[in-house]
């Protein structure tokens, strides 16, 4: 089994690395490999998408590497490989990006990505640090992580999702605020599983096991 975490000069995967090598150990998850090459994102088993920035930066970024995202739409969407969408990775996952100028996403799972509006003026934006999840629909790749457990989050825009449906978890930042979306063999995180301590361990070990 192959896990690839695609790199496409848009964040530090050093991190995200250590902690799927670490969990791919512990629930024997097969090797991981950071790559931006899109024969090897052709024949991976599973494909996790970081993403550190602004959304159209991601984008233009990953556009930038001929075949690259071709290769990850024909894996996800052709022959349902796992994936795994992660903070701007999880962004692009929607119909359209607002930050700055109107960007498409992917179009995989129908929504907007906005600025994050919070009701009390005094929380600030980004919305950065920790906060509680809310689980709003059970998922394998939640499987052992409950409400009131804490992620790390750094982001001001999220995803507002047309069906309610593809949202999996919420975080409440002065209003509901998008944690994590999912449909068919893909699921996103806006907060980072790799600096998010137990909840994110256990989410990638399970996105690792994850047969659907």
């Amino acid at each position: 089994m192959l896990t690839v975490l695609v790199d496409y000069d848009s964040g530090n995967l050093h991190s995200a690395e250590k902690a799927f090598e670490r969990m791919a150990r512990e629930v024997d998850g097969g090797k991981i490999r950071v790559t931006s090459d899109p024969d090897l994102v052709a024949r991976a088993d599973r494909i996790v998408l970081p993403g550190d920035g602004a959304f159209p930066a991601c984008r233009a970024g990953l556009e930038g590497f001929g075949g690259l995202f071709e290769a990850i739409e024909e894996a996800v969407t052709t022959r349902a490989r796992p994936f795994l969408g992660i903070c701007v990775g999880m962004q692009l996952m929607a119909t359209t990006g607002r930050e700055y100028e109107d960007t498409p996403g992917f179009g995989w799972i129908d929504g907007e990505v906005v600025k994050i509006t919070p009701s009390d003026p005094a929380l600030k934006v980004p919305h950065m640090g920790w906060n509680d999840l809310v689980i709003d629909r059970p998922h394998p790749v939640l499987d052992g992580v409950a409400t009131g457990n804490h992620a790390y989050f750094v982001h001001s825009y999220h995803m507002q999702v047309t069906d309610p449906a593809t949202l999996l978890a919420h975080c409440d930042y002065g209003g509901p605020v998008t944690a994590v979306v999912g449909r068919d063999t893909m699921v996103g995180a806006q907060f980072h599983p790799e600096k998010s301590q137990a909840a994110g361990l256990r989410m990638i070990a399970n996105f690792l096991t994850w047969r659907p």
